[in-house]
């Protein structure tokens, strides 16, 4: 009778339009006082006090919206007002109380059982399923807040499987990697489709939103997909969810075309930010990466990804210190936020401070489940220090997970390489070349050059000194510049008996770097060689010369041992690209260190990143990397001298690489 009597009640109505009227508008104090008219005109029905509640949450009154909830006893008898108060205990970050609400009910990842069966007819427009999947919803972030992923991946589920369109849930599985490519294939089958027979978007929408690295090959916007054609044109986070496609393949330029497009036309899409933040990374533009850190500091000051953009600034123009320091702002800001804690990794492993780098790794693969990334990077870290063991293991899995990862593809080559096992290095590198080639993309030196390297590498071991020898100077091409490919190339020709060209490319190297140890040593050796058999003897042949050749060719055994000991002693590095992408790469460090006199100090160059056309007939490639590093010691020390094979060790050329999504908040304190 009483709800009968409310409905007929003219006054109780005109302060209901009043409160949906200006909720409207935005007048939240307006909409609030009117909603406190409505809750005592109708006797503190629940529908009111829930609408009541509403407009202190968006007051931001949280506590109260909570008291006036419990006060009236409505958390334990209607679903809505207990939704209200898990959500606001949530915006107070009072995570600890709603964990004791949730953790009181018999199930904590099912619904409360005495509001299951509630009748939602006095709601309008709502449904029991809307509201039970909300509840999933509330219940998983407050989970993921604890550090509980697993609760909270399967309350998300479940907030999927009473509502396919509960975006909300959908974004926090995937954003937050919290699932592996299978278990996102099972999860979109398993949900009730057949309930929406006439929803034939969602669940492509769905799909074009699953992991896009896995797929590198770029046929087109999307054309194995359902969706209208109006969407593609024109949706803003289809044009996202392709660039990170182009991204995750490699196509740097084609990814940070699409994002700037999108960018132009919401400065501020919170998908689309980090993927802009990568491409300008990736593509060095540190003008364009300021300009933007700045407004986002300006802006959005409690927002991880504005201080993750500073990080990456700093990063980029080779300021450590000032990198870390923001990086761990937002790591504060966010602690969820996976691409902060890789490239907060990234800051300490350039430095070789690999416990500080491991650390933050292993916390990144515990938030990014999904994701391949932070195994790469334990992997690469393992490969530092010389546990090859750990890092083939962690190697592999990110290769489960990424199994068109040219990157990771090419640390297996080197581990390979590391244990021996030449062929199975050889076939490495050149899958990894042959994904490389997919990419229609100029080659990009400071990613790839590398690669070219140590395929030269690992044909100089097996002997087969013509192919090294192409390898390299495909390397020079890219690099010309680089002091070290020009060793690699002046060493396999001294063990390819051409010491003439030897003793030129030599001289080249050292042209460029006097301090070089290893081109000084082996100059001198071919040179002692050169010297020993004059060029005479190459032009002319009779017995008298040939007698002679052989009488010289016993007084250079030493040298010849010399060349073979540099050859099989080789003091093997462990892989670091120069440039991993920034969700998956590390950052071009831009400060040279100062030669160190150690005589098997590495040997690496900062060259500016140029793109070149592909040799090949048909696609430009898109390729990068660093160069293998040579050392040796003086020709009197006792140990032996070693070419070395390296993607960069941390202390030198690096170049960062974080998966990126975008969760924030932090007050600015500091300018750039």
């Amino acid at each position: 009778m009483k709800q009968s009597s409310n409905n007929n009640n003219p006054h109780l109505e005109k302060c209901r339009k009043l409160v949906r009227t200006h909720l409207d508008l935005q007048l939240f104090s307006s909409a609030l006082f009117w909603a406190d008219k409505a809750a005592t005109l109708s006797h503190f029905d629940p529908r009111d006090i829930y609408q009541l509640a509403s407009c202190m949450f968006l007051l931001k009154q949280y506590q109260r919206a909570v008291m006036l909830i419990k006060n009236k006893g409505l958390d334990k008898t209607d679903m809505l007002c207990y939704y209200m108060v898990l959500r606001c205990l949530v915006e107070a970050k009072d995570y600890t109380e709603a964990a004791n609400i949730i953790n009181s009910e018999i199930n904590p990842t099912s619904c409360n059982v005495s509001l299951q069966q509630q009748d939602m007819k006095s709601h309008d427009g709502l449904t029991h399923f809307n509201v039970q999947s909300a509840l999933f919803c509330i219940k998983g972030k407050i989970y993921e807040a604890l550090d509980n992923r697993n609760f909270a991946t399967d309350c998300y589920r479940e907030a999927l499987r009473n509502d396919v369109h509960c975006y909300d849930a959908f974004q926090a599985l995937i954003q937050h990697q919290m699932l592996t490519s299978f278990e996102e294939q099972m999860l979109i089958q398993s949900l009730p489709w057949s309930n929406h027979p006439n929803d034939c978007i969602t669940k492509p929408l769905y799909e074009v939103l699953l992991k896009k690295y896995q797929e590198p090959k770029l046929t087109g916007p999307f054309s194995q997909f359902d969706i209208p054609v109006e969407l593609i044109m024109d949706n803003l986070d289809i044009q996202e969810a392709e660039a990170e496609r182009h991204y995750y393949a490699c196509a740097y330029k084609d990814c940070f075309q699409i994002t700037e497009s999108v960018l132009k036309q919401d400065p501020y899409h919170p998908e689309c930010l980090p993927i802009h933040i990568a491409c300008l990374v990736e593509l060095e533009k540190s003008n364009e990466l300021f300009y933007l850190a700045h407004k986002l500091v300006d802006l959005q000051p409690d927002q991880a990804i504005a201080w993750f953009a500073v990080g990456c600034y700093y990063y980029l123009i080779g300021k450590r210190d000032q990198s870390r320091r923001y990086l761990g702002k937002a790591t504060n800001l966010d602690n969820t936020f996976g691409p902060a804690w890789l490239a907060y990794g990234h800051s300490f492993a350039v430095e070789n401070e690999h416990d500080q780098a491991m650390a933050a790794y292993f916390k990144a693969s515990q938030l990014l489940k999904g994701c391949h990334l932070p195994l790469l990077y334990i992997g690469l870290e393992c490969s530092l220090t010389n546990n090859i063991i750990m890092a083939q293991k962690y190697l592999k899995e990110a290769l489960e997970i990424a199994p068109n990862d040219p990157f990771v593809l090419h640390e297996l080559g080197v581990i390979a390489f590391q244990s021996h096992r030449y062929k199975e290095a050889e076939s490495r590198f050149l899958e990894a070349l042959e994904r490389i080639k997919q990419i229609k993309q100029p080659i990009i030196a400071n990613k790839w050059e590398s690669l070219f390297n140590n395929l030269g590498h690992v044909y100089r071991k097996m002997k087969n000194y013509d192919k090294a020898l192409e390898y390299h100077k495909q390397a020079l091409v890219i690099s010309p510049m680089n002091t070290s490919t020009l060793t690699c190339i002046g060493f396999v020709q001294s063990l390819n008996n051409n010491f003439r060209d030897a003793v030129d490319t030599f001289h080249k190297a050292l042209g460029q770097k006097r301090e070089d140890t290893f081109s000084s040593t082996m100059l001198t050796c071919v040179l002692e060689i050169c010297i020993e058999d004059p060029p005479l003897f190459n032009d002319y042949s009779d017995e008298a010369t040939e007698s002679l050749k052989l009488e010289l060719n016993k007084k250079l055994p030493k040298t010849n041992r010399l060349l073979k000991m540099n050859d099989d002693n080789d003091v093997v590095l462990p892989f670091r690209n120069p440039n991993l992408r920034l969700w998956n790469r590390r950052l071009k460090k831009k400060t040279e260190d100062t030669s160190s006199n150690d005589p098997l100090e590495d040997i690496s160059s900062n060259n500016p990143t140029e793109d070149i056309s592909s040799n090949k007939m048909t696609d430009d490639t898109s390729s990068n990397t660093n160069i293998g590093d040579t050392s040796c010691n003086t020709v009197g020390d006792t140990s032996s001298s070693a070419m070395v094979i390296d993607s960069s060790s941390a202390a030198d050329n690096s170049s960062i690489n974080m998966d990126l999504s975008t969760n924030m908040s932090g007050n600015s304190d500091s300018s750039k």
